[in-house]
């Protein structure tokens, strides 16, 4: 299958052309191809002619975004209009990476399904809410998968923990907002084993269990072997320009519908990233 990759030299972008084994993946960044010009789009997928895209691509400054409304709506609504068009073109088939951000993670008794009502907080969420929306009305052959907390061979949440234990013996991070630490070795494998089948539609793509920050610090430290003390403290004590889900931990209820749930415990996907991430260095 040749497949469009937009978004290629971010953390998932990076993975997909790592785990690719089988296809003809074309790589494009937003200095290859500027998603927000349908003209280039258009112009783009009669020349290459693509049997699917994984569109990684997307503006993911999620406070930088509430100061700049046009630029993330720009990239996370326009962008996605122009690529699903461009599929609809070609006839080619579509995943589309969205975020836990379209949550409210308020008073949520219970783990959000793929079907629950979405009410984003955030201009963020918003757009990938809104981005989510264009490619249903755009494109029958869709995958929509939501993912939260997501690392891997880039700038994330583990390498600023680990930056940071180089030079602090004590950190102060929030504890109270729940999610699920997702690594991009288990989501890239979820999107080539969809892209393999006919099952369209909404998926959440996490792995595992769920914990706060503090505890995703906490475990990091402990699987790393670092000497940090880790001090809870609330997201008032950081206030940030765009508001945060408080508790967003999403269920794969639909991938253990259709192809069966492969994504592993979140602690087991951290040991495995921290062993090779330390073999990179």
């Amino acid at each position: 299958m040749k497949i469009l990759v937009t978004g290629a030299n971010g953390q998932l972008g990076r993975e997909i052309a790592k785990q690719n084994r089988e296809h003809e993946l074309i790589l494009t960044d937003y200095d290859t191809l500027d998603i927000t010009n349908a003209t280039t789009v258009k112009a783009y997928f009669a020349d290459v002619k693509p049997e699917a895209v994984i569109h990684c691509a997307a503006y993911t400054n999620v406070d930088g975004a509430e100061t700049d409304l046009d630029g993330a709506f720009r990239v996370n609504v326009v962008g996605a209009q122009n690529i699903a068009a461009g599929c609809l073109e070609v006839g080619a088939r579509m995943v589309y990476v969205s975020t836990d951000y379209v949550f409210d993670g308020q008073n949520k008794e219970g783990v959000y399904r793929e079907f629950d009502a979405v009410n984003p907080q955030s201009v963020y969420g918003h757009t990938k809410q809104q981005g989510e929306e264009i490619v249903r009305q755009i494109l029958g052959r869709h995958y929509i998968v939501r993912t939260a907390w997501l690392y891997g061979d880039g700038n994330n949440f583990v390498r600023t923990m680990l930056k940071l234990a180089e030079t602090n013996d004590t950190l102060r991070v929030v504890h109270d907002q729940v999610g699920t630490p997702t690594s991009t070795v288990d989501l890239a494998g979820v999107i080539f084993r969809l892209l393999a089948t006919d099952a369209y539609g909404t998926y959440h793509g996490t792995c595992q269990g769920q914990c706060s920050w503090y505890d995703f610090a906490c475990e990091i430290f402990r699987q790393a072997g670092k000497n940090v003390k880790v001090l809870p403290v609330t997201t008032a004590e950081f206030p940030r320009p765009a508001k945060r889900p408080v508790y967003s931990v999403m269920d794969n209820y639909m991938l253990r519908m259709t192809i069966g749930d492969s994504m592993r415990a979140w602690q087991d996907a951290l040991a495995e990233y921290l062993i090779e991430d330390n073999k990179n260095k």
